[in-house]
């Protein structure tokens, strides 16, 4: 089904999760906190999806996507153990895990839209308009929603210090 492999089944199920974690974490809490439950769900399904790339990508652009998510994701969980004092520390570790959600989400869009409906796919070319647009929207909500998070966080930190 949507010419899938079983091993691309396993890199897609296990990748899944991290999306609606995502959805819920930046719903809640405004960014992605290492932290919680939904933070747990979030790093070990990004981790599976990440190092499966390996295993199911066919493009070179897919494993420099997939080096540059773990390389993200491993440093943005593990900031706050380095800087925990620093004010620096929640700063850094949203810009690197929205960019961990951003990079899952370009591969994400683009293969559905190059597998969905099954047989006559809405992209056949990876310079479809179509695609380009949605990859351009990504873009946008990735320069937008890092805007608003950096506000929010620089207004926090000013609030707690009064």
């Amino acid at each position: 089904m949507f010419g899938i492999s079983p091993l691309g089944w396993v890199h897609t199920l296990g990748s899944l999760p991290a999306i609606p974690a995502a959805v819920y974490m930046f719903a809640r809490y405004g960014r992605i906190v290492p932290g919680s439950r939904a933070g747990a769900v979030y790093f070990v399904s990004m981790l599976i999806g990440a190092v499966s790339v390996f295993l199911v990508a066919h493009q070179p652009v897919s494993y420099g996507i997939a080096v540059a998510t773990l390389i993200f994701l491993l440093a943005g969980y593990g900031v706050g153990k380095f800087w925990k004092a620093s004010g620096v520390a929640n700063y850094v570790e949203t810009i690197l895990l929205t960019l961990t959600t951003f990079l899952l989400m370009v591969p994400t869009v683009t293969e559905t839209l190059r597998r969905v409906p099954d047989g006559q796919p809405f992209v056949t070319d990876l310079k479809s308009p179509v695609l380009l647009g949605f990859q351009a929207g990504l873009v946008v909500m990735l320069i937008v929603g890092l805007s608003v998070q950096l506000i929010y966080l620089r207004k926090k930190g000013k609030a707690a210090a009064l």
